[in-house]
This record gives structure tokens, sequence and C-alpha cells, in this order.
């Protein structure tokens, strides 16, 4: 099968990202192109390794490219310092120069590190995304973002640097679990909610198709999303105005994670699912969007059995108060000011910093009650 291709024409930082199935065992010959010398560094995590990493050298090495590959543990709490450190040593010991190449083989954590560490590894090197989840295929993969976490809150370091290629195979989610899966739903509902009324009608009619494995409809996911991002990415590269729309949900989820110590209470595009129906009612508090908005929101994650609500992450979370605080933290404060990202209905979302924060401590305590 062919795969489908999503051009980002950033001038000379221009690269294309492909989306089907065999790409991995297919990588020589799609990385052939870039390279100066048959050699490349793959950085990848455990648990990703045990399943891709010998495919990876062997779709490598029938186009007689060798590789060195490092494995770093798995989990969000690898995009840190020590990781990272250990990530650039290891490509320094292992000679890469400015003119070679370095595979993420991974999801978010593995591509954010590897991509943060090629931004200033000898300047700038280029560096190729391989993503293994749904949520890098669609999100974390394609944009520029790299970087990793501090103490004090998610992707507070970090780098703007272009991939020069991003193989997007779809095979792969077929070893992703139900909830990973779902994950990573959570950024591909995000993209209908945010810009694409038809995109999320698409999807309220699809989405049982992709969960149960429909290789067209993956596809199909994948490459609307991907495009939405790349158009988005387009007018505003280093988040400046529009590229902040991309935040839907995740002024709440970052807080939520926050909240949950990063750890698997609650994943990333779970909290990125309950931000954008905390955000869809937000916005219908402040008479923005009709209340239908918000309801058709939730009725669609839960059909997907996805997590919903404050009350559906386990164990405790701080109050209302703290849970803003927290929020107080994000990227996108500016001048001390909260920005959200509401929405007029869905598809029509915007970026406003005028939100009474009242209106926002008074929708943290009705969801937490409802853990009760």
């Amino acid at each position: 099968m062919t795969p489908e291709v999503v051009h980002v024409p950033l001038d000379t930082r221009a690269y294309d990202v492909r989306i089907g199935p065999g790409l991995i065992a297919r990588a020589g010959a799609e990385i052939a192109p870039l390279l100066a010398r048959p050699r490349v560094a793959v950085v990848s995590e455990t648990r990703v390794a045990a399943l891709h990493l010998e495919s990876l050298r062997a779709g490598l090495a029938a186009q007689g490219i060798d590789m060195v590959a490092l494995e770093l543990p798995a989990g969000e709490s690898t995009k840190a310092w020590p990781e990272f450190s250990r990530c650039v040593e290891w490509l320094l010991e292992n000679k890469i120069e400015r003119r070679d190449i370095v595979i993420a083989l991974g999801g978010g954590v593995i591509g954010d590190l590897v991509g943060f560490a090629a931004a200033v590894l000898r300047r700038g090197i280029r560096f190729v995304q391989v993503p293994t989840s749904l949520l890098a295929q669609v999100d974390s993969s394609v944009g520029g973002k790299t970087g990793i976490n501090a103490p004090q809150g998610k992707n507070l370091i970090g780098a703007f640097h272009q991939p020069a290629l991003v193989l997007a195979d779809t095979d792969v989610l077929n070893t992703l679990s139900k909830r990973d899966f779902l994950s990573g739903y959570g950024e591909v509902i995000k993209y209908g909610m945010l810009g694409d009324a038809d995109f999320f009608e698409w999807l309220e009619i699809h989405g049982p198709d992709l969960l149960a494995g429909d290789e067209a409809a993956r596809i199909e996911a994948v490459r609307r999303s991907v495009q939405m991002k790349a158009d988005i990415v387009l007018r505003d590269e280093t988040e400046q105005g529009d590229r902040a729309l991309l935040n839907l949900g995740h002024t709440f989820c970052h807080a939520l994670e926050s909240a949950t110590g990063y750890s698997d209470r609650l994943l990333h595009g779970e909290g990125v699912a309950i931000g954008c129906a905390l955000a869809f009612e937000l916005s219908a508090r402040l008479g923005l969007c009709s209340q239908e908005d918000p309801s058709r929101v939730r009725a669609h994650l839960s059909k997907m059995g996805m997590k919903v609500d404050l009350a559906d992450i386990e164990g405790d979370l701080p109050d209302a108060a703290a849970l803003l605080d927290l929020m107080g933290q994000d990227k996108k404060v500016i001048d001390g000011q909260l920005r959200f990202i509401l929405a007029r209905g869905i598809g029509d979302a915007f970026v406003t910093s005028d939100v009474p924060r009242e209106k926002v401590l008074a929708l943290l305590q009705d969801a937490l009650a409802q853990r009760s």
C-alpha cells in the first residue's frame, strides 16, 4: 500500500509525514536519501524496543544501513534531565556528527526527548521521528516541539526543532493496549473539536471502527489529524498565536497530570479528553456555546469508553483552589494571566485570557463534587 503523505512546507526545513502500514520494514529505503553515510543512531525505550527495534534494524539493514541503539526506561519520568543527559552523552560517545541522523523510535516521551537532544547536540543535527503510539503519530511527532519536563511542570525546557522526516507506521497501532489507543484518540478528537466540525462528525460515526482496528479508518484519522496540525504549524510555528489552539483541553490536562504525579493514574490523552470536556463546559457556562456542545462531546467520549470526568480519575485529587494554582504553572500563562482555549461550538475554538477566575474555580468545585 502506498503511504499517505502530508507535506509540511517550512522552506529549507520542509519535511514529509508518511502514514501507512509497513513503514518500519521499509525504513531503510525511506531514510537512505537523507544520509551522508550508511549509519544511524536510534534512541528508544524498553517496551517499544522489545516490540519494534529489531524490525527497524532489519528495515535499515535491507539498505545497508548500520545502527547503534540506546534503550531508555519507559514512562513519563524519563523525560527529564538525567535521561536527557544520558542520551546526549551516548550520542557523543558514538561520534554522531552534525550531518548524521538520529531516529526517535517510540511515543511522545522519546520523540520529545530525542528531538531536544538533536536540537542541542553540536548546535543542531537532523532527526527522524518514528512514532509508535497513536498520540505521537497525530500530535507530538509533528510540528517540531521538543523538550523535557521540570519539577515545576511539563515541557518547560525545550526547543523548536523540526524533524527531517516522520514515519507513522499504522501497523504498530495494533500492538497498543486499548487504554493506550484511547489515550491517543483523545488527541484525535481534539482536532475535530478545535477546528473541523465535519471531522468530529466523521469520528462520531467511525470512532468505533478505529478502536476495532479498521486500517483504512485509522490511516484517514491520522492523515486528517496530521494535516490539520501541519496547517496550524505553518501559520504559527513558534506558538505566538494560532498554534495555541492545539492546546485545547491542555490547561486543565497539565494541572491534572501534575496533581496525579505524571503517573499511570492519568495518561496524557485521558487528561486531554477530560480537559476538552471541561473546556466545553466552561464555554457553555460563559455563554459562548450552547449546552448541546459539551453534551455531545461527553456523549462521544463516553461512547468510546474514555475518561470524561474528574470522577473517572482514581485516587485523591487536590481541592479546586490547588488545581487552579497548578494551572498557573502552564506555559500558556502570559503576564500571570492564564490563557484558555474555549469554543463557540464544535470546530470553532479560540484563545482568550478573558476568563474570570471564579468561573474556573466554580467549574472545578462542581467537577470535584461529583467524585464524592
